[in-house]
């Protein structure tokens, strides 16, 4: 987690934002752990690796395991 003493805030569209809930893994990460995630990703793109696809397939299985487990919950 971030000193808070480098914590800011920024501005988006309610879209965007609803597009970034959307990728979230767990209700409880972050914005901030959502947005490296997603740099780090983009990172491994523009390099070309293989590691990016495989990374955002683990991201997926992931987040349907999250979504599945909250289906059985009462």
């Amino acid at each position: 987690m971030a000193n808070s003493n480098n914590i800011t805030t920024i501005k988006i569209d309610r879209e965007t934002k609803s597009r970034l809930d959307k990728l979230k893994v767990h209700h409880k990460e972050s914005y901030d752990e959502l947005m490296q995630k997603i740099l780090y990703i983009l990172s491994l793109c523009k390099s070309g690796s293989a590691e990016a696809r495989a990374r955002l397939i683990a991201i997926d299985k992931a987040k349907n395991l999250s979504l599945n487990k909250k289906e059985l919950l009462p």
